[in-house]
């Protein structure tokens, strides 16, 4: 199998995400192609995906897909013993309606609150119309949580494609400080804490993609994610690894992290890693040896 995937802006693009998230979450093999939004080069990927025109796109063994649900409806066809559904057909029914729901629904939520993975705007203050739409994603997780989600933290216990649609407007909910219930509040915290997830939003932090438009002009605090180690980039040291964990090439730039320092074969290695190291199983691997 051959699996290609086309995204944006890692910090923005909630689709982006989603898309990752359906091959990330259920351990497929993907080549991924990134372009920063409203580039040429953005444009330039695109047409590698034609007929598409937004992201994310995707080529299954040469076959193109656009639009996430239809992504995940491939790929839950093609691989059957994955369980991107719920396997009880009560709670497949409810994960199916709700992910289409948050697929079409929630206008204005999304219009008043972009996805923007680098901000929390304590001070921010939702709508009429937000506050409905955040009313009704409430009492859908609650639902699923306390009718299927016994055996596990996600809607449906285990993870889910309904659980990979909603993980953006979790970090909605983080990002804008959106009212929440005790049950919302302790799902948005295991997306935050999600080892894929944090991956992403470091990745996004690494390539410092700052797009107008998408900050608000509100006072911003700290991330409510878990909080990282506190590392940070150096020109030089003598670094404990000589080839980098992710492509074992030899190093070339440089981490600090508690006096110890660690080498990378480039910049985006080792900044990936700067903004979030516990995200990274294989420098992990080599921080705690």
């Amino acid at each position: 199998m051959t699996y290609e995937l086309a995204i944006g802006d890692k910090t923005y693009s909630s689709w982006s995400l989603r898309g990752w998230l359906l091959f990330a979450k259920f351990d497929f093999d993907v080549r991924v192609h990134n372009a920063r939004m409203y580039t040429d080069e953005f444009t330039k990927l695109i047409a590698e995906f034609a007929p598409t025109k937004l992201v994310p796109a995707a080529k299954l063994d040469g076959a193109v897909l656009w639009d996430s649900l239809a992504i995940a409806e491939e790929l839950n066809q093609r691989h059957p013993d994955a369980n991107m559904w719920p396997s009880d057909s009560s709670a497949r029914a409810y994960a199916r309606s709700m992910t289409a729901e948050m697929h079409s629904g929630f206008a204005p939520l999304r219009e008043a609150c972009t996805m923007n993975l680098r901000k929390c705007y304590p001070d921010f203050k939702p709508s009429k119309q937000v506050l409905a739409d955040v009313a009704r994603i409430d009492e859908l997780w609650t639902h699923a949580r306390r009718e299927f989600g016994a055996n596990g933290p996600w809607l449906f216990g285990e993870y889910s494609i309904a659980d990979v649609f909603y993980a953006p407007i979790a970090t909605r909910f983080a990002s804008y400080n959106l009212p929440q219930s005790e049950t919302a509040a302790a799902y948005i915290n295991t997306h935050l804490a999600d080892q894929k997830f944090r991956m992403w939003r470091a990745m996004g932090i690494a390539q410092n993609y700052i797009q107008p438009g998408y900050d608000l002009d509100l006072p911003s605090v700290e991330w409510p994610g878990p909080k990282p180690l506190l590392a940070k980039p150096v020109e030089t040291g003598t670094p404990e690894n000589s080839h980098c964990p992710y492509s074992g090439d030899p190093v070339t730039h440089f981490l600090e992290i508690d006096g110890r320092v660690f080498g990378f074969c480039n910049a985006f290695c080792r900044d990936k890693t700067v903004a979030d190291p516990e995200a990274w199983t294989n420098f992990i691997k080599i921080y705690q040896t």
